[in-house]
């Protein structure tokens, strides 16, 4: 006797199993493997707040950062918790070894400098996680790669940062800081003194300068990428704060549309700049001696030596590292000088101190390579800034199998976090001033002042550390070194303080300052 399949009934039943089987899955995923890392979590003694569905883990969360941005904080009251409120909640309730979750994913709090130092030099162990999808919209490059991948572009990228190649890039610096300086001279000029939010301005200066150094060109030529790529990253936050859901990206949303649209503007105009300077390249003209030329010559060479292209990166390679090169070029260092002057608009003594030290270098003149590098204590002021407002304030890692760190067991699957920004505010590591401005912490080195420990990293640390870190200090040297050749300046009374991270720390309501034109006797005397 046969019996007869309907074609219906059979693709019915496939539907059904194929819903169940995914069903299981997602429940897995949200549910079951979550519970099963918190119970080997808390078995080592690790605190945190219970795994939760993952609605109601992103909606804490959320709610979490909303309220921590929706006013500002007085300048004497502890602004970490408006930066990184999970974390702070978390660390406050459960002490130092705690998790948090990040919907269905523990990340580990790790606040041991020891296990600091053992995480950032075991780069092929500890990997950077895996991403938000849409963090590629924003920028790839060097910082998001692993492995073989990330050992390539490091070896092919770092001939550009090279002290020698720095020394070239200070007439570029130069002339970016003159722009804004002479536009802040012009407005003082009516009465010797106004009144404005610098932090636009400083954007611009550091966006300026990362067009002339990195491509030749001048901040009106990338302004519209410039303008492009903060309007990612603005939105960007907003996505990575609200619940992810697998896929959503895909959908057709006014959000995910136009940050689409974005991120092709901007790829479609770095492409031209590249191109425009491929073909100058086959024309015989020498490279230019800018980040993006000693890129193309670096690229070329290997590629030639090993007669094989792999071995080289391709024109998308070039295309997200020259994003990344605009992205993180211009972010650092324009969060490090504007937390300089309100740090030192708010602690006249340093201001003044610094001034002494530039004017003994270099009096009216031009900052010179060789004199910036003697300046100690605006090296000084710097690195304090820094330990108070460090650009990024954690950095993630992962693990894809079970890793033992100290008296820990990691499981596979289980993110840690770095927080830069409590390390540097741990008055076991600082002291009870920990809070306070105090430069004179680094008059000795960065070594002494953290008495040998993996604990101050504003650039990162070990193998990763941030390739640029020696451009951002060259170029905020400068900038600094002019500014208080010509200006005086003070926090203005319509100021507020209100730090929050848009991927790095920055001013929610800008910078209002009061600038004092110095007269030419003060600045030679």
């Amino acid at each position: 006797m046969e019996i007869a399949y309907s074609p219906i009934a059979v693709f019915s039943s496939c539907v059904l199993l194929l819903i169940l089987v995914l069903t299981w899955k997602a429940f897995d995923w949200v549910w079951l493997t979550p519970k099963k890392l918190e119970k080997r979590l808390k078995e080592q003694g690790l605190g945190g707040n219970p795994c939760k569905l993952l609605y109601e883990d992103f909606k804490e969360t959320s709610t979490l950062f909303e309220e921590a941005h929706s006013k500002p904080v007085n300048l004497s009251e502890d602004f970490v918790p408006r930066v990184i409120p999970h974390f702070c909640k978390a660390v406050k309730k459960y002490g130092k070894n705690t998790c948090v979750w990040l919907g269905p994913h523990p990340m580990v709090v790790i606040m041991n400098p020891e296990h600091t130092r053992e995480i950032t030099t075991k780069l092929y162990i500890f990997q950077k996680p895996h991403a938000n999808p849409l963090i590629k919209l924003l920028a790839q490059g060097l910082v998001s790669y692993d492995g073989d991948k990330w050992a390539k572009h490091r070896k092919l990228i770092t001939p550009a940062f090279h002290v020698e190649k720095l020394k070239h890039m200070v007439p570029s610096f130069y002339a970016s800081a003159s722009e804004m300086l002479d536009k802040w001279e012009a407005i003082v000029s009516t009465n010797g003194s106004c009144e404005l939010d610098v932090w636009p301005d400083i954007q611009t200066l550091t966006s300026d300068a990362i067009s002339r150094t990195a491509f030749g060109s001048n901040y009106q030529e990338g302004k519209r990428i410039f303008e492009l790529q903060r309007e990612q990253a603005e939105h960007f936050l907003k996505a990575v704060e609200s619940v992810y859901i697998p896929g959503w990206r895909f959908l057709p949303t006014k959000l995910n549309r136009r940050m689409k649209q974005i991120a092709k503007d901007v790829q479609e105009s770095i492409r031209e700049i590249i191109n425009a300077r491929l073909k100058a390249m086959k024309e015989g003209e020498a490279c230019a001696d800018d980040l993006l030329g000693i890129l193309l010559e670096s690229n070329s060479k290997e590629i030639d030596d090993h007669g094989n292209k792999d071995f080289g990166m391709t024109i998308g390679d070039v295309i997200e590292e020259c994003k990344l090169f605009y992205f993180a070029g211009q972010e650092t260092t324009s969060v490090m000088l504007v937390w300089t002057m309100v740090l030192l608009s708010r602690h006249p003594n340093w201001q003044a101190r610094a001034r002494e030290e530039v004017l003994q270098h270099f009096g009216n003149n031009k900052p010179d390579f060789k004199g910036l590098n003697h300046l100690k204590l605006v090296t000084m002021i710097l690195h304090e800034v820094l330990r108070l407002y460090p650009p990024v304030p954690a950095i993630p890692r992962r693990t894809d199998e079970d890793i033992q760190l100290g008296n820990l067991t990691l499981p596979a699957q289980v993110q840690v976090s770095l927080p830069a920004i409590l390390l540097h505010y741990d008055p076991e590591i600082w002291g009870d001033d920990v809070e306070e401005f105090k430069p004179e912490r680094f008059a000795d080195g960065v070594s002494n002042a953290t008495k040998g420990q993996t604990a101050y990293f504003p650039f990162g640390w070990g193998p990763r550390i941030c390739i640029g870190q020696n451009f951002a200090m060259l170029e905020a040297k400068l900038a600094v070194a002019m500014l208080l050749q010509r200006f005086s300046f003070e926090l203005s009374p319509s100021y507020t303080h209100a730090p929050r991270a848009v991927i790095t720390i920055q001013p929610q309501y800008g910078a209002r300052l009061i600038l004092h034109k110095l007269q030419y006797e003060t600045m030679t005397a």
